[in-house]
């Protein structure tokens, strides 16, 4: 009987840790899903401009999909209600929808990224429609594996380069 109270036990404190690292993970990188294969991203991506141009504010466009691991982890983190808060009062956001990265390229090219080469692609606009970001804007790619605070200051004390 003591054996099978002790190799209870064991069982028990192997699997814990290993639930409590998933409920952890599930915590830590959100996910949502809001990119929308049926909407028309020109027309979203010109409405958010006019927009961040009404209130001097900057605009991203995130550039993923749905089945993007990543893409949905960034825009998880996006709806947390600290990056919300943040995000609101300092930017407009698009998402738009890429497909296999097949779809809605001419957004991209538009504002100066020649392809997508991985998702999402994160493109910070001033409110005159300026790309800020050419350099780090196709380097989102590990959204999902990247540190909560990194993230956060990203976006809150943008920079824009030049």
């Amino acid at each position: 009987m003591r054996f099978l109270f002790f190799l209870l036990l064991v069982i028990a404190a192997a699997v814990s840790p290993q639930l409590v690292q998933a409920e952890k993970a599930a915590v830590e990188h959100p996910e949502a899903r809001p990119f929308d294969q049926s909407a028309n991203a020109t027309e979203q991506v010109d409405a958010a401009l006019a927009r961040a141009a009404l209130a001097d504010k900057r605009l991203i466009i995130v550039m993923g999909a749905n089945w993007c691991h990543d893409s949905r982890g960034l825009s998880g983190w996006f709806a947390e209600p600290r990056f919300a808060a943040m995000l609101e009062a300092k930017y407009q956001i698009v998402y738009v929808d890429v497909g296999q990265k097949d779809r809605n390229i001419d957004i991209a090219r538009r504002f100066g990224i020649k392809s997508i080469k991985g998702t999402p692609t994160v493109l910070v606009l001033s409110p005159r429609g300026k790309l800020l970001n050419r350099t780090s804007a196709p380097k989102w790619r590990d959204a999902a594996s990247r540190e909560e605070e990194d993230v956060f200051a990203y976006f809150d004390q943008f920079t824009p380069e030049f």
